[in-house]
């Protein structure tokens, strides 16, 4: 009977992948994607009853892979393998999206594109840093820290420090707002004064302060009452 009921899913399985591999996802209900991908790490439960379960627990597929992977394990008696490509899969996508993106060339409304897959998949706050020659070629780009922005706790050294060791003459800094709310707060509008000030004093120039949720972003720059932090000659307001 038991050989009989694997018959079954390998036959569904192969027909799934082979659907899959003519169409790609086209059509596909949340539940039928998450099942294929469940495929890889539980070989032979029916991935597709999990997969309904896992979906009705956490409701999104977002809110799913953003779920610690001690939960899933304890929750649903996922295994670690299980459980780690479920976490895999928004890192991976901002894996690929950074490398068919490989930007050369930044400006502040390039620095959106380049930043954003940076935070694809966060949960906690992380600060990112961007830094470009005189000629607008990006020569770093990347996560420099986590936890809030203030003025107090802002990697300020940090940013100097690796603006300097690239001989940068434009900064561009970014964090995310895992709260989903994209204004900034008074303390990062106190800590954009403070790294501004800061790298002026070694003649880096501060381009744009970004905001990021999983969906929208904010330009502290494009706010006129706070483009005096940031550097006009280039760009113009």
């Amino acid at each position: 009977m038991s050989d009989k009921k694997e018959n079954v899913h390998a036959g569904h399985r192969q027909r799934m992948r082979k659907r899959f591999i003519e169409h790609g996802f086209e059509g596909y209900e949340p539940h039928e994607i998450l099942e294929m991908v469940l495929y890889y790490a539980v070989p032979r439960k029916d991935t597709n009853l999990l997969a309904h379960q896992l979906l009705d627990r956490y409701d999104t597929f977002a809110k799913l892979c953003d779920t610690p992977i001690d939960l899933l394990m304890n929750d649903f008696g996922l295994s670690e393998s299980a459980a780690v490509l479920i976490k895999m899969i928004p890192q991976l996508s901002s894996f690929y999206y950074e490398s068919r993106k490989n930007a050369k060339y930044i400006d502040r409304f390039e620095a959106v594109e380049i930043f954003r897959p940076k935070f694809i998949g966060a949960t906690v706050e992380k600060i990112g840093l961007a830094l470009s020659d005189a000629k607008d070629n990006l020569i770093f780009c990347d996560i420099i820290a986590s936890g809030s922005l203030t003025a107090t706790n802002s990697p300020v050294r940090k940013i100097v420090d690796l603006a300097l060791r690239h001989n940068a003459r434009y900064a561009y800094i970014a964090h995310n707002h895992p709260s989903e709310l994209c204004v900034p707060s008074s303390a990062d509008l106190k800590a954009t004064r403070v790294i501004s000030e800061t790298l002026d004093s070694v003649g880096v120039m501060l381009v744009d302060h970004i905001v990021f949720t999983s969906t929208e972003h904010f330009s502290i720059r494009e706010q006129k009452q706070f483009s005096k932090f940031f550097v006009t000659k280039q760009y113009g307001i």
